[in-house]
């Protein structure tokens, strides 16, 4: 992609459909005349009233308890620089979307501009009554340290500057556990840290909190080594002057056990590796490029633990890991600010957790087999679902524990699980998937890449890593629209009508003449029918020259299904195909089946649809939770339409005992879990949050979907064609960009998957 393409990309990402990427959303009801009245006058002076007689009765009566601030001047935004207050808006919209999505914290951004010290704060401290908390962002060091000092001493709130803590806090984690495998104490640990500012600082300080000793630390700035007799060091330096009398990265570096890089790309060569002590601990967390790159650090020492903070190599430190979880925790509890006790907490959650046996979820979402604590593994991943239930648990209780927190938790079971009801509709599962496929990306054949919508998304998937386009159309059209998209690659384009196709056209008609030639196709005819976009395609994916198959943007479902039902076929063991939806919901991923393909199931085939889509949401990591949906419940109804459900439900409760299902149920009362445990306490799925429903026919499972994406306007990901031999999947007529990757990325997956259960029966 290039520079200029990149560039305009970004631009109209956040410009369209509407500028900015946060919005203000009302949280109550508003439709009547009484609705509105409560919320403003007469009926809001009576909460201002309560509070004015206990101003804590603002967080009962106000959003402020779920409210962070994310405020910076603007004098140290990214790798960007001083570029001023209204040009660091961008990144304080991002950094409350980071909230928002991994925590549930809504977030006002506020741009400050000044760069006084005194006038930053006394802005700071004058709208703090609206917030409940405060987040420092991108301000420069030196003032960055006493702005955040002067704010967690004059308020009530929790503050915390995350390039100082953020860094710090998550580095600290790895840190605690890379000494662990490498078998050595952080009491006696030697420790180089490249950078002297905000975050390094900071970092170092932390390692102190934990044990590490002052005099085993050196720190370098731009100059070299920071030493005790250096003229004019600020006083952050000169708390980590040393006495050694060295002066560069070369000396530094003999027989340290670790090093910290917050500075600058390729400052460290191999032949400093080769001098640190045995098994050592290298964090190069400079962005974009690190200080030594991970492949030549791991190439130069065998036994070396390695961290950067890149998403592409293991070991990312990576800030999300830390801020929206510590503020959750500190909002939850009240808490007047964040000390060094809850970092410390935030710090040991994360160390821990790496330890533990990570989800099936994580695992797939990253292709590893099984994710273990190891030097390729020693912090969480940013996509782990556990990080909510505990991280701000551990903050919370240090808040309580030191005596900072005004609203303590009881029940803590209760409090994990509104904390795992706050992961909600925040797309985790379309991150997961599109993070898998870029693990091993596959050919995939798009029969239209001459719509444009549809070549703009073969090039996300390009450039995002996630496949290899092949493009099937007009090839001048293509052409065309390519240099319109600026999408400059040289990607494999075929048009089947072609002279230039003439010889592979005519090998794949012979083979499906071969194939149907009692089935009365004619030689002369299977060539007619190879000109036929998804006849060709199909028999690319056949024939191994493709991996998988994307169609159905400009035809009708049923057009394109047959193709590929005559040339793909059932996989080894189906007997029929279904579609399933996964629908973003507000209450999470729901799977919905069969949403494209069966008019009316009999009960013999809605058991084969349910199994069918139980392994697809394995495939996505999730244990299915199944409602075999209904007008009715538990044979309320004698009618045919219902008692074909309840013999599916009885034949799956027999053969496969394991499968949490049961039915049939009305679709209400299988997602209220209180309703069913009242009503229906003898259910499998009472107490079980539900997760897939599989419908008793076509009409309801269609028209369901579409209504929840229309009027809800949830994501969708489908229809995931199952039962197939080959990985073919078709859209929806005039599906969007982002839906095309989306099922780009299931394509890919079920080619890894097929792949592997050929390799599997291989052996």
């Amino acid at each position: 992609m290039s520079k200029q393409s990149k560039r305009r990309e970004a631009l109209v990402y956040h410009a369209k459909p509407r500028p900015g990427k946060i919005a203000v959303v009302p949280t109550k009801k508003y439709a009547t005349q009484r609705d509105l009245a409560l919320a403003y006058s007469p009926g809001v002076a009576e909460p201002c009233l309560e509070i004015e007689k206990d101003v804590n009765n603002v967080y009962k009566y106000t959003a402020k308890g779920n409210l962070v601030a994310v405020i910076s001047n603007g004098t140290a935004v990214l790798g960007l620089g001083n570029i001023g207050p209204e040009a660091s808006k961008p990144v304080m919209e991002g950094k409350g979307l980071l909230f928002k999505i991994f925590a549930d914290i809504d977030v006002f951004d506020i741009e400050v501009d000044t760069e006084n010290i005194e006038e930053f704060i006394q802005t700071v401290k004058m709208i703090a009554p609206t917030f409940g908390g405060i987040n420092l962002e991108d301000i420069k060091a030196p003032e960055a340290f006493e702005i955040e000092r002067r704010l967690k001493e004059e308020l009530d709130i929790p503050v915390m500057h995350d390039d100082q803590h953020g860094t710090a806090i998550i580095s600290a984690a790895a840190l605690l556990n890379a000494l662990e495998l490498s078998e050595k104490s952080i009491e006696d640990a030697k420790i180089v840290v490249s950078g002297a500012g905000a975050a390094a600082i900071s970092c170092t300080r932390l390692y102190l909190a934990f044990g590490a000793k002052r005099e085993n630390v050196v720190m370098l700035d731009s100059k070299g080594v920071i030493r005790n007799d250096r003229d004019n060091l600020t006083s952050q330096k000169a708390e980590f002057a040393t006495h050694r009398k060295i002066d560069t990265l070369d000396e530094a570096m003999v027989d340290a056990d670790v090093f910290v890089g917050l500075s600058t790309s390729d400052i460290v060569s191999p032949s400093m590796l080769l001098a640190m002590a045995k098994n050592p601990i290298v964090f190069a967390m400079a962005n974009p490029d690190p200080e030594i790159g991970y492949d030549l650090a791991i190439a130069t020492r065998k036994d070396i633990i390695m961290a950067t903070g890149r998403s592409d190599h293991p070991n990312q430190v990576n800030n999300v890991l830390g801020f929206p979880f510590i503020f959750r925790g500190a909002l939850d509890v009240r808490a007047t600010k964040i000390n060094e006790a809850m970092k410390m907490a935030a710090v040991k959650a994360l160390a821990d957790l790496a330890k533990e046996a990570v989800p099936e979820q994580v695992n797939i979402a990253y292709g590893e087999t099984r994710l273990t604590f190891s030097k390729e593994y020693i912090i969480p991943k940013p996509f782990d679902p556990r990080l909510i239930a505990a991280v701000p648990p551990a903050v919370a209780r240090a808040a309580m524990e030191s005596g900072v927190a005004k609203e303590p938790i009881e029940d803590w079971a209760k409090y994990e699980e509104q904390l795992l009801d706050r992961l909600g509709n925040d797309n985790k599962i379309v991150r997961l998937l599109l993070n898998r496929a870029k693990l091993d990306p596959k050919r995939v054949v798009f029969t239209e890449a001459d719509s444009i919508d549809v070549l703009k998304a073969a090039q996300i998937v390009y450039e995002e890593g996630i496949a290899i386009p092949i493009l099937l159309g007009r090839k001048d059209e293509i052409e065309r629209l390519k240099e319109e998209l600026e999408f400059d690659a040289d990607v494999e384009i075929i048009d089947p009508k072609s002279d230039e196709q003439l010889e592979q056209k005519n090998k794949y008609a012979n083979i499906y003449w071969e194939q149907h030639k009692r089935k009365g196709v004619t030689s002369l005819l299977a060539e007619k029918i190879m000109r036929e976009r998804n006849y060709y395609a199909a028999m690319m994916v056949n024939e191994g020259d493709a991996d998988a198959l994307i169609s159905g943007y400009s035809r009708s479902y049923p057009s394109v299904v047959k193709p590929m039902l005559d040339l793909i076929g059932l996989a080894p063991g189906s007997t029929r195909i279904a579609t399933t939806n996964v629908m973003m919901t507000q209450r999470g991923p729901m799977f919905l089946s069969d949403t494209a393909i069966n008019i009316n199931p009999s009960a013999q085939d809605l058991t084969k649809i349910a199994q069918m889509t139980a392994k697809v949401v394995k495939m996505f990591g999730m244990e299915p939770v199944m409602a075999m949906t209904s007008y009715s419940n538990f044979g309320s109804s004698k009618d045919q339409t219902a008692t074909k459900v309840r013999e599916a439900v009885s034949y799956l409760h027999k053969r496969h005992p394991d499968l949490l299902v049961d039915g049939e149920l009305q679709t209400d009362f299988a997602l209220n879990s209180d309703m069913l445990m009242d009503s229906f306490p003898f259910s499998k799925l009472a107490g079980k949050k539900v997760n897939t429903l599989i419908f008793p026919n076509l009409e309801s499972a269609n028209i369901t979907y579409k209504l929840l994406k229309e009027l809800n306007k949830a994501e969708s990901v489908g229809p995931i064609m199952m039962g197939m031999r080959k990985p073919v999947h078709i859209l929806q007529l005039h599906a969007s960009v982002d839906e095309i990757v989306n099922m780009t990325a299931i394509a890919v997956i079920d080619s890894q998957q097929k792949e592997k259960l050929e390799q599997k029966a291989k052996k």
